[in-house]
């Protein structure tokens, strides 16, 4: 661990005994979908009134023993193909824009709506994966279908402004047709721009309800954008061997945001790298936390 991720874990965490299974689930509207397996997750540390926490993340159990095929196809106890009957891959036009979108759930009247915005050289299909990334993504299609929820995962062309704008399209149409409920944008590495320059569009902000980051880069204009000055709710994951994004720095972001008083939380993998949040990132609790913020 660097100097700064164990400064991080002394000074604003407090140091706690191994916590049990379930340690990171909370409550919330989504009911469970096989927390057993994806939210029995070991607390090594929390801290920060529970904003913050460190997880237990080991590549021996949590890829190759996860997985039937290391980082290529998970064991099919962690994956329910049920989505697959209200799943689409389409090309909507929204705001005047084509965007190209896997989608599961109804195209409206939804309960929520989740965004998925990947990283580079991603697409559509990466996150309509069912059996890469430890079935996760199976999981939050899952999650989304059984709570009357849609999830998108749409193919982002360019992480510059013209992406912002489909994404800020994409929100609006969602906010529409669910008849004003709750959309949450979520963005993985690379993927982590659009969610920034989403923060700096004010009228994209007012249409959301908040974010997750999962393994991002750190915006030093962030804490002062449209987003955080309404206070809208973040979470941050992040694995602390990541050599793309520094977990140093994500922390530092979060800390000055949390100070701030912006509801925000920081989940760091202990050992993890870049991949590791898209993985690991217990979507129940995330989306939970953000829905009841």
């Amino acid at each position: 661990m660097s100097t700064a991720l164990f400064t991080f874990c002394t000074l604003f965490c407090l140091s706690v005994a191994a916590m049990p299974a379930n340690a990171q689930t909370s409550g919330g509207p989504l009911k469970p979908f096989k927390d057993d397996l994806f939210s029995s997750q070991t607390v090594l540390s929390t801290g920060d009134g529970g904003a913050s926490q460190v997880i237990d993340y080991q590549e021996l159990r949590d890829i190759n023993g996860r997985d039937e095929i290391p980082e290529q196809r998970v064991k099919r106890q962690y994956v329910d193909l049920a989505p697959k009957r209200v799943q689409e891959m389409e090309t909507i036009s929204v705001g005047g824009r084509s965007i190209d979108v896997g989608r599961v759930g109804p195209a409206n009247g939804q309960a929520f709506t989740v965004i998925f915005i990947h990283g580079r050289g991603g697409d559509r299909r990466l996150a309509m994966k069912d059996y890469t990334f430890g079935g996760n993504f199976n999981r939050l299609k899952n999650l989304a279908a059984e709570n009357g929820g849609t999830y998108y995962a749409p193919s982002v062309k360019s992480f510059d402004q013209n992406g912002v704008a489909d994404i800020a399209a994409l929100i609006a149409d969602a906010k529409v047709k669910s008849g004003g409920k709750p959309v949450i944008l979520t963005c993985a590495s690379m993927g982590s721009f659009i969610c920034y320059g989403i923060s700096r569009d004010a009228a994209a902000v007012a249409n959301l309800k908040g974010m997750a980051i999962l393994g991002g880069a750190v915006d030093p204009d962030f804490p002062k954008s449209a987003f955080i000055r309404a206070k809208k709710p973040v979470y941050f994951t992040h694995g602390s061997a990541d050599k793309v994004y520094s977990a140093d720095q994500q922390a530092a972001t979060f800390r000055g945001l949390l100070k701030a008083g912006v509801p925000t939380r920081f989940t760091l993998f202990e050992t993890g790298t870049h991949g590791t949040p898209v993985r690991m990132t217990d979507w129940r609790a995330v989306l939970n936390w953000i829905l009841t913020r």
